[in-house]
């Protein structure tokens, strides 16, 4: 009997003894597996926060509203846009006629076009057409100084704080101009003739000498210089919009459109050609694999983005090695714009 009470306390200490080590090792399971998901729980917050800061950085195609905003606009009332210029949507713009070109400002992109067209759209999805109070095609826009400016034939020139209501000013010309873009604390206009144009308020204007009777496409202002592009090849720069120096371009083809990205000026025009320069004073030829007119190009995002005739679009990342993208349309592209959206 006794034996049989020892054998029964042994078993019971054992079973003790067992089941303590199994809850401490069930323990030591639970504890490890807290710290692995406490783990796992700070790598998703970091991951999270990494793809908050990819969420500012680049916008995933899938999201509807794009913080980076390509725009593209053209013929029949085209407009293009993309959150990162390789895929494009086509928006409803309500216009028929020929689009020309794009602005921001004041939380407002503003589009140009023919027979005085202009819309505004706060996203670039929806637009809306505004009363300019001119027949006039409009050819440019621009924002700066708190207001629009927009330029086209006969020396028109309207100006709006808001891209809604506009009122038109007193260019001194009639030939018609077709650039416009605002730097420096100065706007200037560009056009037929080799007409230049500045203003300090875009209300009124000082005739400049170009030096040259070719007609001016497009002017842009980069890195502290105001740079206007012509038929030609012709290319002119300015520090202050005042006076204007010969730059040499290397072509004799028309040079239709220009942007400043990367460190790098580009410019591109008629059959394809594609210059870039580092300095905007000497220029380089670049393939850009079409033969089609190029009319815009723009950066950003970490890209060139340039478009022309029958739909082309092209993007680049370094602006020597150029991809076409699906367009969507067989219209002629005019002008490609850029913009961080806020």
């Amino acid at each position: 009997m006794k034996k049989i009470l020892h054998i029964l306390l042994i078993s019971c200490f054992s079973f003790t003894i067992i089941s303590c080590a199994e809850i401490n090792s069930t323990m030591d399971d639970i504890s490890n597996k807290y710290d692995e998901f406490s783990k796992e729980s700070d790598e998703t917050e970091e991951t999270d926060a990494e793809l908050e800061l990819t969420k500012n950085s680049t916008i995933s195609e899938k999201t509807p509203s794009f913080r980076f905003l390509f725009v593209s606009v053209g013929g029949k009332g085209t407009i293009l846009t993309s959150s990162n210029g390789t895929k494009w949507t086509k928006r409803t713009s309500g216009s028929k006629g020929k689009l020309r070109a794009v602005a921001y400002g004041n939380d407002t992109l503003v589009v140009v076009g023919f027979s005085g067209t202009i819309l505004t759209s706060s996203d670039g999805t929806k637009w809306t057409k505004r009363k300019s109070r001119t027949s006039k095609n409009l050819g440019s826009v621009t924002y700066g100084n708190s207001t629009f400016v927009a330029v086209g034939n006969s020396g028109t020139i309207l100006t709006s704080s808001d891209g809604i209501k506009w009122t038109k000013r007193k260019s001194g010309t009639k030939k018609s101009l077709y650039g416009v873009a605002y730097g420096n604390n100065t706007f200037v206009a560009v056009g037929k003739r080799g007409t230049i144009f500045s203003s300090s308020d875009g209300t009124k204007w000082t005739k400049r000498k170009s030096r040259t009777s070719v007609e001016f496409n497009e002017v842009i202002y980069a890195n502290n210089t105001y740079l206007a592009f012509g038929y030609k090849g012709v290319i002119r720069t300015s520090l202050n919009g005042k006076s204007w120096t010969k730059s040499k371009s290397g072509t004799p083809i028309g040079l239709l459109g220009a942007a400043y990205g990367n460190s790098t000026f580009m410019a591109v025009g008629h059959t394809g050609t594609v210059l870039s320069s580092s300095d905007g004073k000497s220029w380089t030829k670049r393939n850009s694999g079409t033969k089609k007119d190029l009319r815009g190009i723009t950066y950003g995002n970490g890209k060139f983005v340039m478009v022309g005739n029958v739909g082309t679009i092209l993007t680049s990342p370094d602006s020597n090695t150029w991809t076409k993208r699906e367009s969507g349309t067989s219209q002629h592209l005019r002008r490609v714009f850029f913009k961080l959206m806020e």
